[in-house]
């Protein structure tokens, strides 16, 4: 295993290094016939804007190469304008400067990326609403699934609890406890809306903004409303794995380790690999691997936390689950960008965004294989 392990991280570096070297200030989101667009021109604040810096930035705690550390720090600069623009930033603050700004500062201690890590803490805790305890999720509706609710102050999504861990670093670093109770509060309240007995999860709860009062679930990213969107799983199997990292409260522990079985469960008869949603028809067929990457990240990071005796059901499903990812579904061809293949944005959406490379999946993968080979950054 290690041998094979070695042989990944390898096609890994000469992957990245030659991304970096035509990159230049792109900021990465899915390939276009093998070639990344620009993100910075198509839409600056889109939400997965930072994990192209945050792939960079584990490379960097891993190799200390200076053009790791540059190249993500082109991206950290022009979130600056996202910044500027505010209206259009959502929930998901967390994704895009977790793994920018504060991953800079959390490496090299530069007080400006601190500050860009704190100005972006206080926009996600402004989206919080005490009454029903939870952080809003979008803003004005811009179509898609979203569509039927024209308002959307009342909605949250699984997601957010990937992107609260901004919260808890910054509340560590002003300390100041508001933060951390906002993260608490909103992922408790996920707990009660969005986990199901099975420990399969919703994508959105959506709650009356003026009373708090619980209104229904929607299928969101997956099939339908009860349906199963696998990404949506492994947000919860990582994002409350986080919660109990940062908070110690067993019952997110709990939580973390019920959706991780029902995920593994799920997976056992596709070869360790998701698809994109556990509980929709057979047919059309689509994988996702980003899900499978997520998981395993949080899988991995569920290990590093229970008794000895349990370590090894969630290691060895994430070894299974990140080594069946490389056998059959990344491209490491150098010259193409995009290692990850087969990820699947959401189940109602076009063919260009179904089982095609996709940023976030090749961040999980990389966060994966570093953590196998005792490298990982924790950049929650």
């Amino acid at each position: 295993m290690q041998q094979r392990l070695e042989e990944i991280y390898k096609k890994i570096e000469t992957k990245l290094e030659a991304e970096c070297g035509r990159m230049g200030d792109k900021i990465p989101y899915i390939p276009e016939n093998g070639v990344y667009p620009d993100m910075r021109e198509r839409n600056i604040s889109f939400w997965t804007n930072g994990f192209w810096a945050g792939m960079l930035w584990q490379m960097y705690s891993a190799e200390k190469k200076e053009i790791y550390k540059e190249t993500a720090r082109r991206t950290e600069a022009a979130l600056d304008k996202a910044l500027e623009q505010f209206t259009n930033l959502h929930h998901d603050v967390g994704f895009q400067f977790l793994h920018t700004a504060v991953a800079d500062y959390r490496l090299t201690g530069r007080e400006e990326a601190k500050v860009r890590g704190l100005h972006a803490a206080t926009l996600l805790a402004g989206r919080f609403n005490p009454i029903g305890n939870y952080i809003r999720a979008w803003n004005v509706v811009n179509g898609g699934f979203e569509a039927k609710n024209q308002n959307r102050a009342g909605w949250m999504i699984i997601d957010c609890l990937m992107n609260i861990p901004l919260l808890y670093w910054a509340g560590e670093e002003l300390d100041d406890p508001r933060f951390a109770c906002i993260a608490d509060q909103h992922a408790h309240t996920a707990l009660k809306t969005m986990l199901r007995g099975d420990g399969s999860c919703n994508h959105i709860a959506i709650v009356d903004p003026a009373t708090g009062e619980f209104l229904e679930t929607s299928g969101g990213q997956g099939y339908g409303v009860g349906s199963s969107w696998s990404r949506g799983q492994a947000w919860a199997v990582y994002g409350f794995a986080l919660a109990y990292m940062h908070t110690g409260k067993t019952e997110y522990l709990d939580a973390a380790k019920q959706v991780a079985h029902y995920f593994i469960a799920n997976i056992a008869s596709t070869g360790y690999v998701s698809v994109v949603d556990f509980r929709a028809p057979k047919e059309p067929f689509m994988w996702d691997t980003t899900a499978t990457a997520c998981a395993a990240c949080g899988m991995l990071q569920i290990a590093e936390m229970v008794p000895e005796l349990e370590k090894s059901l969630y290691y060895d499903a994430a070894e299974k689950m990140l080594m069946a990812l490389a056998e059959d579904h990344c491209c490491w061809n150098p010259e193409e960008d995009g290692i990850l293949k087969n990820g699947t944005v959401a189940y109602h959406r076009e063919a260009d965004e179904i089982e095609v490379p996709i940023i976030y999946g090749d961040y999980f993968f990389v966060e994966g294989i570093l953590r196998l080979r005792k490298q990982g950054f924790m950049i929650w």
